[in-house]
C-alpha cells in the first residue's frame, strides 16, 4: 500500500492520530521530525541552529523523499513540510495526502498547553500565540489545500476520542483494521 501523509499545522494531531492509526491498522507510523532527528542525531532545533532554515528544509525534503518510497506507512509530516520545494507534488504523486483540519481555537488550546515543548512558542503571550497561529495557518493554507483529502482532527483529546477518530479515519480511507485493536 502506498504511504499516507498526514499534513497540517502544528498541534492539529498528526503524531497523535498517526500513532493511533498504527494501533488500529497495523501500518507502520513514522514521525518525519523524529526520523530526521534519529538519522542526524540532532534535534530539529539544533539542525535549524546549525544549518539555518534552508539547510534544514533541504534535509527534510531528502528524508521525505526517502520515507515516501516505503510501503504500508503513515507519515506525520512537520507543519512546514508541504510548504517547501516540491514536497506537495512528491507526496501527492507517491501516496495519499490528508490535511488534518482543526479549528484555530482548538489549535490554540493544544499549543497553549504544550508551548514549553516548542521553542518557537515558549515565550509568546496568549495573544501573541493566537496571532502567530492565525497568521501562519493563513500563510500555509494554499499548500495544505493541495492535499488529496481533508479529515477533521478536532476530537483527539482523550484515549477514547483518539481511538474512535483513528477507526473513522481507517474506515474512510479503506485501511485494513487490525483484528487485535
Amino acid at each position: 500500500m502506498k504511504p499516507i501523509f498526514l499534513i497540517g499545522y502544528m498541534g492539529c494531531g498528526k503524531s497523535t492520530l498517526g500513532r493511533a492509526l498504527q494501533n488500529v491498522t497495523g501500518l507502520q507510523f513514522i514521525d518525519l521530525d523524529h526520523y530526521i532527528e534519529n538519522r542526524f542525531r540532532s534535534t530539529i532545533s539544533e539542525l535549524f541552529a546549525l544549518r539555518g532554515e534552508e539547510g534544514f528544509r533541504r534535509i527534510e525534503a531528502a528524508m521525505l523523499d526517502e520515507v515516501s518510497q516505503f510501503s504500508d506507512v503513515v507519515i506525520a509530516c512537520g507543519g512546514g513540510t508541504p510548504c517547501f520545494f516540491n514536497n506537495m507534488d512528491l507526496m501527492n504523486n507517491r501516496g495519499l495526502t490528508v490535511w488534518l483540519t482543526t479549528p484555530v481555537n482548538r489549535l490554540f488550546e493544544r499549543l497553549q498547553r504544550n508551548r514549553s515543548k516548542r521553542p518557537i512558542l515558549a515565550n509568546k503571550t496568549d495573544e501573541e500565540l493566537m496571532e502567530f497561529i492565525t497568521s501562519a495557518l493563513e500563510e500555509r493554507r494554499p499548500h495544505y489545500s493541495r492535499a488529496q483529502a481533508q479529515f477533521c482532527a478536532t476530537l483527539l483529546e482523550d484515549k477514547s476520542q483518539i481511538s474512535t477518530t483513528a477507526t473513522q479515519f481507517a474506515e474512510r480511507f479503506n485501511l485494513p483494521l487490525n483484528k487485535e485493536a
